[in-house]
């Protein structure tokens, strides 16, 4: 039985969202429901990404925080000099985080969800900041950039913005890690967009930073269980 509507604004993300929140209650507890009050053409994608993860924030943290992504991690630290300062772009459950603070590397973590955040700072340790991708503005300040699955979600004319961003935070010589999934598609799948590549299209994609020198890359399937047939192409970039 409903027993409560209330009108609720985001203020934080980029642009202003209304919704409602329907407190429920169900065998004595209470359930909270968002209900989204925007048609969804009027909606940009980088909201209704932003909006997925903050409300599949738990779920999204317990479904990756154990993917072991050990492999394209020592392949990214191998560029990287020791005691590197690191930052994870996008650090999602803070898996990644953890794994760099564990070896001893100074990383900055960030991430657009304000509930990620949150998720991330108590697995992790360390404080945790929300910042969208293209808010970055540090220049040469970070050995290497770590951007996991995370910048695939911006459309290609944010993404060459947000490229370039990296490239001025990185210090000269710094490697950027990214990934995206394989393939040609562009646009809204399962609440969130997605930028895909083929190993070509990235190839001529980068050609437009020439800042950021491509210099590996590589092919590898989804190390989550139940999801090994998707495929991810990931690359090294170094700034010059």
């Amino acid at each position: 039985m409903s027993i409560l509507i209330q009108t609720v604004l985001l203020k934080d993300w980029p642009s202003i969202i209304t919704y409602d929140l329907e407190l429920e209650t169900l065998s004595g507890q209470d359930v909270y429901t968002v209900i989204i009050n925007m048609e969804a053409d009027e909606m940009k994608n980088a909201n209704q990404t932003l909006m997925y993860y903050q409300l599949n924030a738990k779920e999204f943290a317990e479904g990756t925080i154990l993917a072991d992504m050990q492999a394209s991690q020592t392949r990214f630290l191998q560029t990287l000099p020791e005691r590197s300062y690191i930052l994870d772009f996008g650090c999602g459950s803070g898996r990644d985080t953890k794994a760099f603070l564990q070896k001893g590397y100074t990383v900055d973590a960030v991430d657009g969800s304000e509930e990620l955040c949150r998720y991330a700072s108590i697995y992790t340790g360390i404080p945790v900041r929300q910042m969208l991708f293209g808010e970055l503005s540090e220049v040469n300040k970070y050995d290497g950039v770590w951007a996991c699955a995370s910048i695939l979600h911006l459309e290609k004319v944010e993404l060459l913005d947000v490229l370039n961003k990296i490239s001025k935070a990185l210090k000269q010589g710094g490697v950027l890690y990214t990934s995206f999934k394989y393939g040609t598609f562009e646009g809204m799948r399962n609440g969130r967009y997605f930028t895909d590549f083929t190993e070509e299209s990235l190839i001529e994609f980068m050609k437009a930073i020439p800042s950021l020198i491509l210099f590996d890359k590589w092919i590898t399937c989804d190390v989550r269980p139940g999801r090994e047939e998707e495929r991810w192409i990931n690359i090294l970039a170094r700034r010059v």
